[in-house]
């Protein structure tokens, strides 16, 4: 998913090496986040879920920067990178970005997150899968990251797909 312009989602290849096949999955979840958005008003991107959980579409995608950046930059590249979306939260904070401040929009957050995107390919690009970084006391591999990035994105993109059918209907995508 190079540019958030027409979201047509890849199919993983089915018989691609490791490497392939972890950013393959990974931009799979990238493009079925930004899928369960297309189409919807502002004010629908703002809807919360349901009672009493705050989780939002909008929200949902400003936290998806936010884990992006904390994970291949922060983590990965070692940057000292601050929060996007709330200037005075812990850097080491992951859980960022589901509240939406008044000027919150999502034609503001969506370049951002694609930024974070980008800057995350080109990161990853710089390593191979068995490089470790700094973590919670030990190391990581990027393997690990990436996994974990996909989960993320599966979880988090099963919550978009409740959000959205609340608020139209639609579902599947």
């Amino acid at each position: 998913m190079a540019a958030m312009g027409p979201l047509e989602r890849a199919m993983p290849p089915l018989d691609a090496d490791e490497r392939a096949c972890l950013e393959s999955w990974l931009d799979f979840y990238r493009c079925t986040l930004a899928q369960k958005c297309d189409g919807l008003k502002e004010d629908q991107l703002r809807e919360a879920s349901v009672a009493p959980s705050p989780i939002t579409l909008l929200g949902l995608v400003q936290h998806m920067a936010e884990v992006e950046r904390n994970w291949f930059r922060r983590v990965l590249a070692q940057e000292a990178a601050p929060p996007i979306f709330s200037p005075d939260a812990d850097p080491e904070a992951t859980d960022g970005g589901f509240d939406l401040a008044e000027g919150a929009a999502y034609d503001k957050a969506l370049p951002i997150w694609q930024a974070e995107m980008d800057r995350a390919r080109k990161n990853c690009a710089a390593h191979a899968l068995e490089d470790t970084s700094p973590f919670l006391g030990g190391q990581v591999t990027l393997r690990w990251i990436y996994t974990h990035m996909i989960a993320e994105y599966a979880r988090h993109c099963g919550h978009a797909d409740l959000i959205r059918e609340r608020i139209d209907g639609r579902t599947g995508v």
